[in-house]
């Protein structure tokens, strides 16, 4: 969501200043999606969504406001937790830990998520149990901790690189960023690229291990029947003759 919907950018530039820090916010950002996606699938499906509590009665407009209240409510249990057992932690997020709770990242992986429980079940993206919003909120986390870790690492180096001035401390930070989003584009083309071609490479997959189950059974036979045994002699310029010896089992 990061470099595809430009999500969380506050809190992505900074508390990025190096690898720990990221490691850590980014590790409460998934904890957090992954409690707080769950929960507002539930909410949607079970209470908010048309005809759940009362036939002809659609509370969908409640979503925006419980949602972040639900959010709001995560984010200060891992306040709280982050405090008591990583205080280092918590003083080097400072402010950007409580401000979790509007970080556009995760209220925008729970809108994305009421939008996908209405796609087709056939569609890939398509939300329909509380398993797959689990899913969607770890792989959502995860891509957002290797981002801002990448983040941190690449700025972590810039520290010692020499960087014109005019550019130095945000300017290179959002060339860096651009940089980083645009090669991230690649991984939507091989999206689209293995929808078209799943068949073709589960066909390709299938008859490669196929063609290497056979050849290592007539190997194994060739070995078994083929191997040479008994006594082996050679003559070295008619003065030594060499005597091998090898015992088939």
């Amino acid at each position: 969501m990061i470099f595809a919907f430009f999500l969380g950018m506050c809190s992505f530039l900074a508390v990025s200043k190096n690898v720990k820090t990221s490691f850590g916010l980014g590790i409460a950002v998934t904890f957090v999606l992954l409690v707080t996606v769950p929960i507002d699938y539930l909410l949607q499906t079970k209470v908010l969504g048309p005809n759940c509590l009362i036939d002809g009665v659609d509370l969908s407009y409640l979503s925006f406001i419980l949602f972040i209240a639900v959010i709001a409510g995560i984010t200060q249990l891992v306040e709280m937790t982050v405090e008591k057992y990583s205080p280092s932690l918590y003083s080097a997020l400072g402010i950007f830990l409580p401000l979790i709770a509007v970080n556009c990242a995760i209220m925008g992986a729970s809108l994305f998520m009421q939008q996908r429980i209405n796609l087709d079940p056939t569609n890939t993206q398509y939300i329909g149990n509380v398993v797959d919003a689990i899913v969607y909120a770890v792989g959502s986390g995860l891509g957002w901790t290797l981002a801002i870790v990448l983040m941190g690492a690449i700025r972590e180096k810039l520290q010692y690189s020499d960087v014109p001035k005019p550019l130095q401390g945000l300017g290179i930070t959002f060339i860096t960023v651009g940089l980083m989003a645009m090669a991230m584009m690649v991984f939507s083309g091989l999206k689209n690229i293995i929808r078209y071609m799943e068949q073709f490479i589960i066909l390709s997959i299938g008859v490669f291990l196929i063609i290497i189950l056979l050849l290592v059974v007539m190997l194994l036979v060739a070995k078994k029947y083929l191997s040479p045994s008994g006594n082996v002699k050679i003559e070295i310029n008619g003065d030594e003759t060499l005597k091998y010896h090898r015992e088939v089992v």
